[in-house]
Order: structure tokens, then sequence, then C-alpha cells
């Protein structure tokens, strides 16, 4: 435990510092994407103090030119920063509201055009979509998490629908993105960092044209569907329980 109160000190520092420049950047005229750059920075340095290396399969299925909706499940605080470290092209956030009140980190979230989002009210909410909409215009890409918050106990819970209202209206396709291990490492509510490998499948893009606001919920089976079964085969394979331990510590591939 002493070891992870020593990390999370070390991060917070390193946070602090890396979220002023990325301020002063953006006042010297950086743009958002730069401003990402920076992010992706900071997620490598505190994955590779914490000693959590992480292992991509399907890095190709990005797609490199326009925009795309990544939907990733959710169990971990890491998982942030591992879908910073995993996905090799620019992307806007859409996370929750909480987070832009902290000190210089909601700046430096502000400053990156990430997105807040205030789930509990609905006007809120659909205002926010209207911006993340605003930006796939634009050309931009989005990262999500559809559960909408993370997982208590390592299972992937039911996704909400503004993701895919979002994919259909804007007309643009959703890369399922299956994150394995991070409940392991650090669970929700927990300060204790364990040392491990995570696992990053990303699937590749679902056109979503063939879908309507009426049939939407198709859409979302076949995303969570796509998750939950690369989910369940690492489980299998690697004799990991439902709460995301593994009795197994051998490297298999899914």
């Amino acid at each position: 435990m002493i070891r992870s109160i020593l990390l999370i000190l070390v991060g917070v520092s390193i946070t602090a510092v890396l979220c002023f420049w990325a301020v002063v950047f953006s006042l010297l005229g950086a743009g958002e994407n730069r401003i990402h750059k920076l992010a992706r920075l900071w997620a490598r340095i505190l994955l590779s103090l914490s000693h959590i290396p992480v292992k991509i399969y399907g890095r190709h299925n990005v797609l490199i030119d326009g925009p795309q909706i990544f939907a990733a499940n959710h169990q971990s605080d890491v998982d942030t920063l591992v879908a910073l470290a995993s996905v090799p092209v620019p992307f806007r956030w859409i996370a929750k509201k909480e987070l832009f009140r902290i000190p210089l980190f909601g700046a430096a979230m502000r400053n990156a055009g990430y997105i807040p989002i205030d789930r509990r009210n609905h006007d809120s909410a659909l205002k926010s979509m209207e911006e993340a909409a605003h930006i796939i215009r634009k050309g931009h890409s989005v990262m999500t998490f559809p559960e909408g918050t993370r997982s208590s106990d390592g299972t992937i819970q039911r996704f909400k629908q503004g993701t895919f209202h979002l994919a259909i209206q804007a007309g643009v396709p959703i890369i399922p993105i299956t994150i394995i291990g991070t409940s392991a490492v650090m669970p929700k509510r927990s300060l204790k960092i364990t040392p491990g490998e995570i696992r990053v499948i990303i699937d590749k893009p679902i056109d979503v044209s063939g879908y309507t606001i009426e049939t939407r919920q198709q859409l979302i089976d076949e995303v969570r569907n796509t998750i939950v079964g690369n989910y369940r085969k690492y489980q299998i394979s690697a004799g990991i329980h439902p709460n995301g331990r593994c009795t197994d510590t051998s490297r298999i591939d899914p």
C-alpha cells in the first residue's frame, strides 16, 4: 500500500506539471491535437511508472482518415490512461463533468477539446451530445465509455444509448475497444495499484449506415456483444474470474 501511495503522489505531481504546460501551450496557440499528444505522453509516463504494460491487438483497425467513435468498456480509473496510450489518432473524450472541476486538470481537458457530460441531467447530456456531433462534423473522433461509469465487480454493464444515438445521427463508424485487466490493477474505489499487464483489443469499425434511431438497440447489442465476447474469451483462456482477478499468470494471446 505504501508503494501505491507513493505512486499516487508522484502521479499527481506529474499530472499537475503536464496540465500546467498544457494550459501554457494552449495560451501560446497550440491546437487541441497537440494538447491531446501531451495527454498521451502523460498516460504513457504514468503507466510506465506503475509497471503496467499494455499489449494492444488490432491497432490497424483504427481509421487514419476521417472521424470515428471509440466505445470502450470501463472498470477502473486506469482505463483512461490505457485508452490514451492505445489509440494512435487524436480524439475528444466525452467525460463526466466532475473531472472538469479539478484545478489545472479540468482546464487542460477543456484546452484539449474534451466534452463534459452530466449523465444525471437529461437536458445537459443532450447538449453535450450536440457538442460532440458538432466536433465530429469538424472531422474529429470521439472516445466514450458507454457504460457511463466504472464497473464495481469487473463485469460489463448495460450500455447507455447516447453513444449510439450520436453515431447514427453523425453517420460515423463505431470501433469497439475491449480493455482487459484494469479491474485487477486498480479496482473501483481502491487506491491500491497492483502491477500487471493490460490487454486492449481494437475491433474493426462497425458501419452504422444500416441502423436508424428506432433500431439503435440492435447496434448497442452488436457493440456490447463484441466487447463481452472478447472479454469472456480472455477470461476462459487465462482463468480470470468475473471480478477481473487472474488465477493463471501465463501469457495467452486472445
